[in-house]
């Protein structure tokens, strides 16, 4: 399925005509993807310092994923880019928060 959108004055998305509801289907997929955070916050209370590390790289996943969606929702291009930077930062995060666990865990 290709999904294709305009990010600014277009009046069409996907060949259809714009609507301008307070919330369309790429918002309620935010927020259903949302609920995800719930069980990788409790991972990173409560495991093990290993399962931590798992844990909030998987938030930091679900948050790209979850501002991809609102920037198809709200069609603002700047959501893209601040998806693209905190996938990064949550990628060099990881590698920073491992090598923490191995030199001192």
């Amino acid at each position: 399925m290709v999904v294709w959108f305009t990010l600014g004055h277009g009046r069409h998305v996907g060949g259809r005509e714009r609507s301008d509801a307070l919330v369309n289907e790429w918002l309620v997929a935010a927020l259903a993807l949302l609920a995800g955070l719930v069980p990788c916050g409790v991972v990173c209370l409560r495991g093990e310092p290993t399962e931590r590390l798992v844990g909030l790289s998987m938030a930091g996943t679900i948050d790209a994923l979850v501002l991809l969606l609102l920037a198809v929702g709200y069609r603002r291009g700047i959501y893209l880019d601040l998806a693209l930077a905190l996938a990064l930062l949550t990628f060099a995060g990881g590698l920073v928060f491992a090598r923490f666990l191995e030199r001192w865990g």
